[in-house]
């Protein structure tokens, strides 16, 4: 559970995290000589209009699906 980061930047994350309401997400893992690694990035979640845009995108999109498959 070692994380590859200068005490700076472990520092910096934290306080971003703790201030702005902003999450740390995984972007890759991958393993490596036995070992799991893991990318890292802070980043804000989506706002409520965002989410709904996103719902209808995917609602679209399912019922275009039923209609391919049903024909």
């Amino acid at each position: 559970r070692q994380l590859l980061l200068h005490k700076k930047e472990i520092k910096r994350m934290f306080a971003r995290v703790q201030q702005k309401g902003e999450t740390i997400i995984p972007l890759k893992v991958y393993l490596s000589r036995g070992k799991a690694k893991v990318e890292i990035a802070v980043a804000k979640g989506k706002k409520n209009y965002d989410k709904r845009e996103s719902i209808a995108k995917k609602d679209a999109k399912r019922d275009v699906e039923r209609a391919i498959k049903k024909y």
